[in-house]
C-alpha cells in the first residue's frame, strides 16, 4: 500500500510511505515549490529506470554474465503531456566484462521490465474516492 501525506515542511512536500519505506516528493521552485525532493514526473521516470536495472541485474546473475552494474540516464520530454503524449529517452550502459553478444542479450531484455510494459503498452484505469 502506498500511503501519502503533507509533511510537516515545505509548501508543497509530501511524504509517501511505500511498502514501510519513506521517500519524499516536491516541485521545483519555477512552480512554488522547494525542490527539496523529487517531483512526480522524476519519481515515475524513476521507476523506468530502477525497473530496467533490477530487471537486466536478475537476468545476468541467472546467465552467469559478468555484469557489474547498471547506468543509466533518462531525458523526459513532456512538450505534449497534455496532449496525452509523454516520450522518454533512456540510455543504458552495462559495466562489467560483457562480451558483445551478452550485451545485445541484455539490450533484447529491456523491454520485459514490467514498468516499461506498463509504460509502453498498459491501459491505466483510476478508481477514485473521497473520504
Amino acid at each position: 500500500m502506498i500511503q501519502l501525506q503533507k509533511n510537516d515542511t515545505g509548501i508543497y512536500r509530501q511524504r509517501i510511505r511505500i511498502d514501510g519505506h519513506e521517500v519524499f516528493a516536491d516541485v521545483k521552485a519555477d512552480v512554488g515549490g522547494e525542490d527539496t525532493a523529487p517531483d512526480p514526473h522524476g519519481l515515475l521516470d524513476s521507476s523506468l529506470a530502477a525497473c530496467t536495472a533490477i530487471t537486466l541485474t536478475m537476468f545476468a546473475r541467472r546467465r552467469g554474465m559478468p555484469l557489474d552494474s547498471i547506468n543509466i540516464d533518462i531525458e523526459r520530454d513532456d512538450s505534449k503531456e497534455k496532449a496525452g503524449e509523454y516520450n522518454l529517452a533512456m540510455k543504458i550502459e552495462f559495466v562489467g566484462t560483457l562480451t558483445d553478444e551478452q550485451k545485445q542479450q541484455l539490450a533484447s531484455i529491456v523491454e520485459k521490465c514490467p514498468i516499461h510494459k506498463l509504460l509502453s503498452h498498459g491501459t491505466f484505469n483510476i478508481t477514485t474516492t473521497t473520504a
